[in-house]
């Protein structure tokens, strides 16, 4: 430990160097996971709200939300309880008079039901009519405030922004909450079909008929548009981040190591038995990614306060304290490297040539 110390603070630029590459890699890594998470969960924040366990969607959906229509006749064979509840959803853009354009999911819900009633506001109150929504802060960070008329599509008629809830994001989109009927006026669709899809509490919700069909919440977000090719991109990238930084590491130490050859050739001829050089090289590692993992996770904080709201990030403190172990344990796998040269050095080799 002291002769790794030591060598550090010998050769301050060299390891300095090292060091600000790890930080470099390192930092990378972190706001890679903070982004891959900051997408994730915009695809999935409004979905998590609802608490539910299943979904009831038309077998020929292909598991999308916005492709399932249940039937009045269809709806007459559910068998819901209070632990089930309607979900109907339609793709809008909102306008309104000095404001951009939103492209947003409106979302009907029945009152009485579990996902209105524990639908959370930050500010306003709940839809209390047809023309009455509560919006996802995303319109609130716009510019939108209470009371705000907006129209929806081509609709003649306007709605009332009467509430704000945080975190309704569905599928990267802002989450606009109102009512089935709305709903059916939004789609043009008459009181011929009762909504998108029943959500529930329970593992399935009970139906007999045979063109609807149960999924878990779980298939359900894995079938979303991009989702599953959106995390694995993700995935691979801070993989292979990884493994380049385990390459590079190696590299570094490898370097170090050859050009300390003499020296470990003379501590070995005084007597140094090469599992302390071993221990060094390893140990000199840890500290050098530890250092690095430091100043990263400093800017990795400055970047979390300073980030605009409109980036899609999310820092998770476990996540990224795994993301920093993996790092470690990379940097001590690429130290084991150089470890079979230091072994074999011959003093008399290398201090006679």
């Amino acid at each position: 430990m002291f002769l790794a110390l030591k060598e550090i603070k010998h050769e301050k630029l060299r390891y300095g160097l090292i060091i600000a590459m790890i930080v470099l890699v390192s930092y990378l890594i972190f706001v890679l996971t903070s982004l891959a998470l900051g997408l994730s969960n915009q695809n999935t924040q409004a979905i998590t709200s609802w608490n539910a366990n299943s979904i009831l969607l038309n077998k020929d959906s292909n598991t999308n939300l916005s492709q399932s229509l249940i039937t009045q006749e269809q709806d007459a064979d559910l068998k819901l309880t209070k632990n089930d509840a309607y979900l109907a959803q339609a793709s809008v853009v909102t306008k309104s008079s000095g404001h951009e354009q939103i492209a947003a999911n409106y979302l009907g819900l029945q009152k009485k039901q579990f996902v209105n009633q524990n639908l959370k506001l930050s500010s306003g109150h709940k839809a209390e009519n047809d023309h009455q929504v509560v919006a996802d802060e995303k319109f609130q960070h716009s510019g939108y405030k209470l009371g705000d008329k907006i129209k929806l599509n081509s609709l003649s008629g306007s709605y009332k922004i009467v509430g704000f809830t945080k975190g309704a994001k569905f599928n990267i989109a802002p989450v606009l909450y109102g009512t089935l009927v709305g709903w059916q006026s939004i789609r043009g669709l008459g009181s011929n079909f009762k909504a998108s899809a029943v959500v529930s509490k329970d593992s399935h919700v009970k139906s007999s008929n045979s063109n609807l069909k149960n999924y878990s919440i779980k298939q359900f977000i894995d079938k979303l548009p991009g989702y599953s090719a959106q995390n694995s991109t993700f995935t691979f990238m801070i993989a292979f981040l990884m493994i380049i930084s385990l390459i590079v590491i190696a590299v570094f130490l490898y370097i170090l190591t050859i050009q300390k050859l003499p020296n470990y050739a003379v501590l070995r001829a005084q007597g140094i038995p090469a599992k302390v050089l071993v221990k060094n090289t390893i140990f000199q590692s840890f500290i050098l990614v530890i250092g690095g993992i430091i100043i990263a996770s400093i800017l990795t904080i400055l970047t979390a306060l300073l980030i605009p709201t409109s980036v899609p990030m999310s820092f998770n403190l476990p996540l990224l304290s795994l993301v920093a172990f993996g790092l470690v344990l990379t940097s001590i796998l690429g130290a084991i490297i150089p470890v079979r040269t230091i072994l074999k050095v011959d003093p008399v080799q290398v201090i006679g040539g």
